[in-house]
């Protein structure tokens, strides 16, 4: 073991007992920086260990209405008294697909803000090519950016690009600002017990098109037939990877208490989010999650439990059982489908999936399921 003197002077800093348990991180408070003894494998970071490093840091400014917290799908700024709107903001990338990525860019932010009640206006983007990137595909992102932003009415307001050296494929982070009047603002974290869970649409939209899209020569050649593979390259547009529509069409009809995009990690993590976000517990049949059959078919093709793949144009919301038949109505008008898939329950936060009278517990994904298309 080396001596410590005050340049060399190493600190181990733990997670939570829970996230300890499992992964230890070693932080070097000279160099600030991590020196990790854990390997992380692809995805987004595990719900707890992600939870332990947001409680590490405190905002600021007290201006901040919503900070970072799992399952809240944005940030809320106050913008004063004279204001009586919020800006909400968000931020997430386009990684599992380069395909249409600048309509996937688009929507997965404004999707974001939609659950939370707001309207998308503003929209940002960094986009990083790799070397050896042609005019025609930087040309091509910045089309399918502006006509998405065109077909929601969001202005296309700035960014950044470059070719990055060191990337195989392209890369998109996106960031959306929206506003939402102060009294209409929705959280994850507001779902109440008695509410009953809806899911909106069904599972799982995004990833289905992604794999049609990633996997289509192999699709071909193990014999799922090209009109199947090209409905479902099609899924992010019909039945839609967007839920602006549809949150604006369930806010307008009843009070909504809480709703939740359910992305990576599938609708699975996604009712996790919200149990863990409200601090309720969270009853789910399962059965009850409508699985479209393109989603089927192609995630039996590569061994994926449809309810852990990336989900983005599911929507999960929380309502009093009183305004069912008045959203249900105003849904199915608008021909969207609607399902009761649970309820809310005082409890210590968790989700039990419910067969006849057992119960059995769900633990979050500890990464998306479309992974391992790639693997």
């Amino acid at each position: 073991m080396l001596p410590q003197t005050c340049h060399e002077k190493r600190e181990t800093y733990f997670l939570s007992e829970r996230v300890a348990s499992r992964h230890r991180i070693r932080f070097n408070s000279t160099e600030s920086n991590f020196s990790g003894l854990l390997t992380m494998k692809a995805g987004k970071l595990d719900i707890h260990t992600l939870k332990d490093l947001l409680e590490r840091h405190t905002i600021l400014d007290p201006r901040v209405v919503v900070g970072p917290k799992i399952g809240e799908d944005a940030a809320v700024i106050d913008l004063g008294e004279r204001s009586d709107h919020y800006w909400v903001v968000t931020s997430d990338p386009i990684t599992f697909t380069t395909e249409e990525m600048g309509y996937y860019g688009v929507v997965v932010n404004l999707n974001d803000l939609a659950t939370m009640g707001a309207i998308p206006k503003w929209f940002l983007a960094t986009l990083l090519f790799p070397e050896d990137s042609d005019s025609g595909l930087i040309e091509k992102v910045f089309k399918q950016i502006h006509d998405a932003c065109h077909r929601f009415k969001i202005s296309f307001i700035g960014g950044h690009t470059e070719v990055t050296p060191g990337i195989e494929k392209t890369i998109l982070s996106g960031h959306m600002i929206g506003e939402v009047k102060k009294d209409k603002l929705l959280t994850t974290s507001g779902a109440r017990a008695g509410d009953l869970l809806l899911l909106v649409k069904g599972v799982c939209i995004e990833g289905t098109s992604i794999i049609a899209r990633e996997k289509e020569s192999e699709l071909l050649r193990n014999s799922i037939s090209p009109s199947l593979i090209q409905k479902a390259k099609r899924f992010i547009y019909e039945p839609g990877i967007d839920v602006l529509r549809a949150s604006r069409i369930a806010c307008d009809s009843v009070s909504v208490h809480s709703m939740h995009d359910p992305t990576e990690g599938g609708l699975i993590n996604g009712i996790v989010e919200m149990a863990l976000a409200s601090e309720k517990e969270i009853e789910v049949d399962l059965k009850k999650v409508f699985v479209y059959d393109e989603s089927r078919i192609l995630c039996q093709e590569y061994g994926l439990d449809p309810l852990g793949v990336i989900a983005s144009g599911a929507l999960l919301l929380t309502i009093s059982p009183s305004d069912l038949s008045t959203l249900r109505k105003a849904l199915e008008e608008a021909s969207i489908p609607i399902q009761v898939i649970g309820q809310v329950k005082k409890g210590k936060p968790r989700v039990l999936a419910i067969d006849k009278k057992e119960s059995k517990e769900l633990h979050p994904l500890p990464r998306d399921e479309i992974l391992k298309i790639y693997e």
